[in-house]
């Protein structure tokens, strides 16, 4: 629980800054892209594939594919359509996804586990509501293909992990996330990408730089490590 108690607040404070930095400033293609990219360069050197399955090294691609890649390109349009307060709000099902779908995987239904989610979501929800925007049902949707990304994502990881007959060295191999998450931003920029909308000031710049090296970096090796030390 240290790991994710300590990521918790580490991403608080990403909300903030992207929407008071990032958001309708910066284009939000570029800004997931960027994100990415920076957190593989803290994982690439320590990519070590010797002894490793060309299957495990695929399936933890397309853990990055979805987790990071897919779930930024749904992440940072939200944005566009809500305020930090709401789009924080409306992540809170996250829980319950990630129950569900690692019951479904082992094929048990554990409720007290799905109850202290749904507990999580109502204390999140009487906490953060603060009303809603016009947008908020375009926005509420993005925000659940976010959220579904990610819970596919770490559930998945999770499992990867636990199937191993022997003990990964995780940051050996961790690499392989970002490069599945970058296949994907990387032609989504290419293809809805706006260049006249890139960081213009220091400020801008100085938050992409903090957001990749640390929020995604540190941030998602550290979240799907003590995931795999946990129960759902």
């Amino acid at each position: 629980m240290y790991y994710l108690n300590a990521v918790t607040l580490l991403w608080a404070i990403s909300f903030s800054l992207i929407g008071v930095y990032l958001a309708g400033q910066v284009d939000p293609w570029f800004s997931a892209l960027t994100r990415i990219a920076l957190a593989g360069l803290l994982f690439l050197p320590l990519l070590r594939l010797k002894n490793i399955a060309p299957k495990l090294a695929l399936s933890l691609a397309g853990i990055g594919a979805f987790q990071l890649g897919l779930m930024y390109c749904f992440y940072y349009q939200s944005f566009l359509y809500l305020t930090v307060p709401e789009v924080l709000l409306f992540t809170v099902l996250t829980p319950v996804y990630v129950t569900l779908l690692y019951d479904l995987g082992q094929r048990k239904f554990k409720l007290k586990y799905l109850l202290s989610a749904l507990l999580a979501v109502i204390g999140a929800m009487t906490m953060k509501y603060q009303g809603v925007n016009s947008g908020f049902i375009t926005g509420f949707f993005i925000v659940q293909g976010a959220n579904l990304s990610f819970a596919i994502g770490q559930v998945a990881y999770k499992r990867l992990i636990e199937r191993q007959e022997s003990e990964i060295k995780q940051s050996s191999i961790f690499g392989l996330f970002y490069l599945g998450a970058l296949a994907v931003a990387l032609p989504m920029y290419l293809i809805f990408g706006d260049s006249t909308k890139l960081p213009s000031t220091p400020t801008q710049w100085g938050v992409l730089i903090y957001l990749g090296f640390v929020a995604s970096g540190l941030g998602y090796f550290a979240w799907n490590k003590g995931a795999t030390l946990v129960n759902s």
